[in-house]
């Protein structure tokens, strides 16, 4: 996908990557879930109290990898995205389905259960092998590869998950009747 996808608000985006394919390395998934954070009034993106994301959103262009540690324990990989009117946030790629590699995801995550490998942002870089290494890379190309969904799915929307401000936002999208979601729509 080239930079001009990436040109969307952040609630676009979201829901037009389900049912896209992310690569890296010999690991690819079906995009199954996301989440968008709007530096726009949302006290949950890291832009409404973070310096350096602030930073981060004004010297990239949409489409590079913002990868942060959550928690101290998980990396996480959420992708930049700035809208016509100037509108920028983050998308973060919440849960895969696997489809290729899966061998390589079962030993990275200690998991042989398909619908444990991916289930989750923290899960779903592990598996695929992202790190702080991918922070400030390309998802418009090396070292990520997003593929297109070929048709529009079903796609669910609710609040956000796992934050503590802003959770009234309906602001996560998941691919209707998916088992590898990090958790069910209500």
């Amino acid at each position: 996908m080239n930079e001009d996808f990436f040109r969307a608000r952040p609630t676009e985006i979201a829901r037009l990557l389900i049912g896209a394919t992310l690569t890296h390395g010999t690991t690819s998934g079906l995009i199954v879930e996301t989440e968008a954070y709007s530096e726009i009034n949302d006290e949950a993106c890291h832009t409404f109290i973070r310096r350096h994301a602030r930073e981060f959103v004004e010297k990239h262009a949409p489409g590079t990898a913002y990868i942060y540690l959550n928690y101290g324990v998980y990396w996480l990989a959420n992708i930049l995205v700035q809208a016509p009117d100037g509108e920028r946030g983050f998308v973060l790629i919440r849960a895969l389905e696997p489809l290729t590699g899966i061998e390589l995801m079962k030993e990275r995550r200690k998991k042989s259960k398909l619908t444990d490998l991916c289930s989750g942002p923290g899960k779903l870089s592990i598996a695929l092998g992202i790190g702080p290494e991918h922070h400030e890379q390309d998802f418009r190309g090396k070292p990520f590869t997003l593929s297109p969904r070929s048709s529009a799915p079903e796609i669910l929307t609710g609040p956000r998950i796992g934050i503590s401000k802003a959770t009234e936002l309906p602001w996560r999208y998941g691919l209707a009747d998916s088992p590898h979601l990090s958790r069910p729509f209500p």
